[in-house]
């Protein structure tokens, strides 16, 4: 299993916008093959910075299957635009 992790920074004002578009874009990456589950997390400090969590089967089931597909560039058009600056996603494995 592999974890993504990215800290999404949300333009001021957009927020519920965002989370409206987010609740559509969850059926997108759902429905993925490779796919096993995602949280969205809103900081309480900052509430225009999110946290989101996905956990793939494989990392190539996120970076060939998921980023190469038709399905990501709808991701794209639904969350790109409200990313300032544009979020960097790392990749984890559960060592214990």
């Amino acid at each position: 299993m592999i974890l993504e992790s990215a800290l999404l920074q949300v333009t001021q004002g957009d927020t519920t916008a965002f989370e409206k578009d987010f609740a559509t874009a969850s059926k997108i990456i759902s429905a993925m093959p490779g796919y096993i589950s995602h949280e969205l997390h809103k900081c309480l400090e900052d509430s225009t910075d999110y946290l989101l969590l996905v956990q793939w089967k494989t990392l190539e089931a996120h970076t060939e299957g998921f980023r190469k597909s038709d399905a990501y560039e709808n991701w794209k058009t639904l969350l790109h635009h409200y990313y300032n600056p544009f979020p960097k996603v790392k990749h984890f494995t559960r060592i214990i």
